[in-house]
């Protein structure tokens, strides 16, 4: 077993410490404790014209480097163009130190949506898979990607990457704080329950969603103006069996501006639901997501939001959306680290999450 840090941008240094804590608190850390070498400072300086070096504050050499960043909205203010040149300079850095490992954990990537191949316009996760690749990573972790396409984009003789399905850490969240025992989920949830989809696109994570709790799937069909980014012309609603008064959560990968979900959610209130839920994995809430969601809530058109940490929320923010539930995910990203260190499969964290299953191994015997 080969000796091991942590170290994060500036982006994520209380994400990291939080999953160090984490992982320092497990059952078992014994097993590995002295493996551990710790967490390692970055340092980012800057030169008088502007430009930017990352330092690191100690030895890394021939050690696996676990390196947290985020190039999204995040503790330091620091924006997304800066972001990524610091992480970019992070990886060259630990790699010139000589890191046996660059495993890089990136749980929102931020480019993500920049995926759609076109004449004459940049696919943005690309460049940035490449450059990361290219600069000596040798492994990277991120939670739900925007595409499964986006996983095709490295090569896995050089670079692997693994997609962890977050969407499962919002599922778990369901079964612990809604549904709690097996009674439930077969009396109400499969019964007055349904998940639904924010477009047809989303479809696919959308029926998942819904297979992992035996619930109805309906789907929103939305029309998009494409000439303009973040808009909506029109949506409608696919259900086999009518709506009034279920439980209706809207499952998404992100919410970003909010726009397509406002609409979606006045669309659905018209149909006479018990109540209308949001879960998204990463909450981007690009302006003016605040407002939209916020008068969602005083409406009472929508009871819940629950997204992951995967992007930072402040609680300014926190505050002025009063329905929200953040899940925390630095337990399962320390989860992944424990298994990457003692090289076991990460199909525990990969596969779907059964909600059945999951209960049955709650209940007590």
């Amino acid at each position: 077993m080969n000796n091991f840090v942590i170290c994060a941008t500036r982006s994520m240094r209380k994400y990291a410490a939080a999953v160090t804590r984490s992982l320092t608190g497990f059952n078992g850390f014994a097993e590995f404790e002295s493996a551990f070498d710790g967490v390692h400072l970055l340092t980012t300086e800057r030169f008088a014209d502007g430009e930017m070096e990352v330092v690191i504050s100690s030895s890394i050499r021939g050690k696996v480097v676990f390196l947290f960043t985020s190039c999204a909205r995040n503790e330091c203010g620091v924006s997304v163009e800066e972001a990524k040149i610091e992480l970019y300079n992070a990886v060259d850095a630990l790699k010139r130190a000589q890191a046996e490992k660059i495993i890089i954990f990136e749980p929102f990537v931020s480019c993500s949506r920049s995926d759609r191949i076109t004449r004459r316009s940049s696919v943005g996760i690309w460049v940035h898979m490449k450059i990361l690749a290219g600069l000596g990573a040798s492994h990277i972790v991120t939670y739900q990607l925007h595409s499964d396409k986006s996983k095709t984009i490295l090569d896995p003789t050089i670079c692997a990457i693994d997609d962890v399905p977050a969407l499962n850490l919002l599922k778990q969240h369901l079964c612990d704080s809604y549904i709690k025992n097996i009674e439930t989920l077969q009396e109400e949830v499969r019964n007055n329950w349904a998940f639904c989809s924010v477009d047809a696109g989303g479809e696919k994570i959308t029926r998942d969603f819904a297979n992992a709790f035996g619930a109805p799937l309906v789907v929103a069909h939305k029309q998009r103006d494409y000439s303009k980014p973040n808009s909506l012309e029109s949506v409608n609603i696919l259900s086999a069996e009518p709506l009034e008064g279920k439980s209706l959560w809207i499952v998404d990968d992100m919410i970003d501006t909010a726009g397509s979900v406002q609409i979606l959610i006045r669309a659905l209130s018209r149909l006479a639901p018990r109540e209308i839920n949001l879960v998204a994995v990463h909450a981007l809430f690009s302006p003016p997501a605040q407002s939209r969601l916020s008068e969602l809530l005083s409406e009472g058109l929508v009871k819940r939001i629950i997204v992951s940490d995967s992007v930072y929320i402040p609680a300014s923010m926190s505050a002025e959306i009063p329905g929200i539930e953040i899940v925390s995910s630095t337990e399962l990203s320390a989860k992944i680290i424990k298994m990457i260190v003692n090289k076991e499969s990460l199909n525990k964290v990969l596969r779907q999450f059964n909600a059945d299953i999951y209960l049955r191994s709650k209940a007590p015997l």
